[in-house]
This record gives structure tokens, C-alpha cells and sequence, in this order.
């Protein structure tokens, strides 16, 4: 076995054994689903993928929604129904709290209440919440009952990922030198791709580079510097956006930069959804929700007139090597790993692989970049003095 096959089946392994960790207990789980159709739903799934688990049992689904309401009963086996989560949470009591719906001005409200409800464990649509002083409230509230929770960012869960994290640190890659990310780069461009889809890009980078300790960003309004005039308030309960572009540097605790830029319908449909990870012997590329996660390419990419490499795979086991576990794309799609995770995470009483504090990093960076820009692009350090959205009208 050589050094890649060794790192890599190192890594399979512990992923193996986090998945084994989630034994199904005695008496399933009681997972209430909270949902509000036409506000952002039920998220990517975070109802249904409760029913794929023999550990948990859907109880009760809150919807203030009539039709909607009656919809997810049918979806989710008639469970118990309520208008008010409030109530649902009050009166069963579960163990797990799904938080669907993506507009994030009501995941503040949803995880406060699970947690006083006295929820052990608490799996929540992306981004986290709106601002590091609503992350900061979560989290001492979490921390102070012990509610593991866990972010629906679902390419963290693929156990590729320490495989590849292990790559960057045996040197397979030589010195790294940059993490570059984009977004969808839809309409959605600017901002809040940063937000919505940017927010999976940056759990990757940071995950692989560590946290963020400072930045330097500017937003742009059509080509132009972005002034008050051009600040809105943002789709999906985001609080004020401004930009149909931006372009940010975050220095990591590693020492490497990371780069992640957005242009308004700049994209070619999902190509630069990703992150790359640059070094000198080669170049790691992440596609963000797809299989495969990653793929990896043997060269100094700043030497064009060097032969060129084929991209190769990176599975579970290596680069190059098959996946062996089968059903992989559906079980993540699906969230069924990420469930298990928490689940584990609750019976182990350890961390989720995706925790609310790396919740709030991806929150602290959006908001960083609004502070940067706010002082015409200055370097701006961790943790932000500033708790609130910088760009909030005073």
C-alpha cells in the first residue's frame, strides 16, 4: 500500500466508524419537522430525510400554511399536525428539530425555542442565521443545554473530503498556495450568491484551510462601487444586500488566502459552483453537490508548457480508486449521512461534522465582507467588533 492508499483508507475508516456510531437506540428518535410553505418551506428535503433513518420517527410537522400543512402530512406519514411550532414543540417534546425553511430570518426564533424545548440535537437549512449576534445567542443557548447542531452543508459529510484534507497535508499537492471559489454566478450573482451558495464553497475552504482571520472585500453595482443608494433588502430573509458582484480575499489560520468571487449571470450553468484548491505539484477541484465531490490533477498549474494531466477522481478510498460505497450520491443528497452524523454526535456527545460554529464562520464572512466594504475595501479582522450587519441603515 503506498502513501495516498494509506491516507485515504485511513480516512474511509473513520468515516466507517462515524457512521457505525449511530446505532439505532432502544426507542427511535422523535424528530418534529418545523416547515412554512410559501416562506421558504421545508428546505432541500430536511423533512423527508428522517423517514430514510430506522434511528428516528417523524411526530409532529408545524406549518402555519393550511394547504401547506396538509401536504407534508401526506409526505411524512401523518404525523402529528400544528400551526403554531411554538405548540409542537411545547407539547412533544422531541429530541430532533428539523429547521426547513430557507429564508433565514426565522432559524433565530426556530433553534431558540427547540432549545428551550430541550431538542438534543437540532439540523438546520443553510446559512445558519443572519448575523454573528444571532449565531453568538444560538450557540451559548446550544452549548448551555448541550443541543448538538448541525448545518445542512451536505458536501461536508462526504467522506471524500478527509481524504482529501489528509492529501493537502501529507504534501500531495506541495505548498499550497491559494483557495479560489466561486458561486453560481446566476441571477443570483453578487451577494447573495456569497449567501446562498457561497456559503457551501466556504465551509469547504475553511474546513480545509482553517477559519478565517481576516478579509479585505468590494461590492459592486454594475461594474461600479456600490454606495447606500444600492443597498436592498435581500431575498430569503437575509436582512440588506448590495452588489450584482464581489470580490473577497480572506486570509485563513493556515496562512494560505482564499479567494471567492461572484459575478451576476457571469456563470456557465453551475461550471464554477466550486472551490479549487491551488499548490505546486497540483490542483484539487471541488464541485459543489455533485459525484464526484472531487477530482485532482498532478502538475504545477503555473507551467502551461508542462505536459498535460488528465483530472482524476478522488473517492472515499483515493485518488483514482473506485468508490465502494454504493448509493453514496443518493444517501447525500438525501442528507441520510448528515443525519447519522447527528445522531452520532448526540449518542457520542461530541460535535456534529458541520457545527453551529462553523455555522456562524460562513455567517461572520458575509457580514465581513460588508464590513470591508463598508471602509472602502480595508482589512478587516476575526472576530468582527461589529455583531450586527454591517450594512443596516443607522
Amino acid at each position: 500500500m503506498n502513501r495516498r492508499q494509506l491516507l485515504a483508507s485511513s480516512a474511509s475508516a473513520l468515516f466507517a466508524s462515524t457512521l457505525r456510531a449511530a446505532n439505532s437506540p432502544s426507542e427511535p428518535f422523535r424528530v418534529a419537522v418545523i416547515g412554512h410553505t410559501g416562506r421558504g418551506n421545508y428546505g432541500h428535503g430536511l423533512d423527508i430525510m428522517w423517514l430514510r433513518l430506522p434511528q428516528t420517527k417523524i411526530v409532529a410537522v408545524a406549518d402555519p400554511d393550511p394547504a401547506g400543512l396538509a401536504g407534508a402530512l401526506t409526505r411524512l406519514g401523518s404525523p402529528q399536525p400544528f400551526a403554531d411550532y411554538r405548540k409542537m414543540l411545547a407539547e412533544t417534546k422531541p429530541d430532533i428539530v428539523a429547521v426547513g425553511p430557507r429564508q433565514v430570518d426565522q432559524h433565530h426564533d426556530f433553534c431558540l425555542a427547540a432549545i428551550e424545548a430541550g431538542a438534543r440535537g437540532i439540523y438546520i437549512e443553510k446559512p445558519f442565521c443572519r448575523t454573528p449576534a444571532e449565531a453568538d445567542a444560538i450557540i451559548d443557548a446550544a452549548t448551555k443545554a448541550n443541543t448538538k447542531i448541525a448545518i445542512a452543508h451536505r458536501n461536508r459529510y462526504h467522506p471524500a473530503f478527509p481524504v482529501t484534507k489528509r492529501l493537502i497535508e501529507s504534501g500531495e499537492l506541495g505548498t499550497i498556495l491559494e483557495y479560489r471559489g466561486r458561486g453560481k454566478e446566476d441571477a443570483r450573482g453578487g451577494a447573495l450568491d456569497f449567501w446562498v451558495l457561497g456559503s457551501h464553497v466556504s465551509n469547504l475552504a475553511t474546513g480545509l484551510g482553517g477559519d478565517p482571520v481576516a478579509c479585505s472585500a468590494m461590492l459592486y453595482q454594475d461594474g461600479r462601487p456600490c454606495g447606500p443608494e444600492d443597498i436592498r433588502e435581500g431575498d430569503e430573509g437575509l436582512g440588506p444586500l448590495a452588489g450584482n458582484a464581489v470580490h473577497a480575499r480572506f486570509e485563513l489560520a493556515s496562512g494560505v488566502p482564499y479567494f471567492f468571487d461572484s459575478i451576476q449571470n457571469k456563470g456557465i450553468k453551475e461550471a464554477g459552483f466550486g472551490l479549487q484548491v491551488i499548490g505546486t505539484k497540483g490542483v484539487l477541484d471541488f464541485r459543489i453537490d455533485r459525484e464526484p465531490l472531487a477530482h485532482f490533477r498532478a502538475g504545477n498549474p503555473f507551467q502551461p508548457d508542462a505536459a498535460a494531466q488528465p483530472w482524476v477522481p478522488v473517492s472515499s478510498i483515493g485518488i483514482g480508486q473506485p468508490e465502494p460505497l454504493p448509493d453514496l450520491a443518493k444517501r447525500l443528497s438525501s442528507h441520510e449521512i448528515a443525519g447519522l452524523d447527528l445522531i452520532a454526535a448526540i449518542q457520542e456527545n461530541r460535535a456534529p461534522i458541520c457545527d453551529d460554529r462553523q455555522g456562524r464562520l460562513t455567517v461572520e464572512m458575509a457580514c465581513a465582507i460588508f464590513a470591508s466594504h463598508r471602509e472602502g475595501g480595508k482589512r478587516v479582522t476575526w472576530p468582527l467588533a461589529g455583531r450586527g450587519n454591517p450594512l443596516a441603515r443607522e
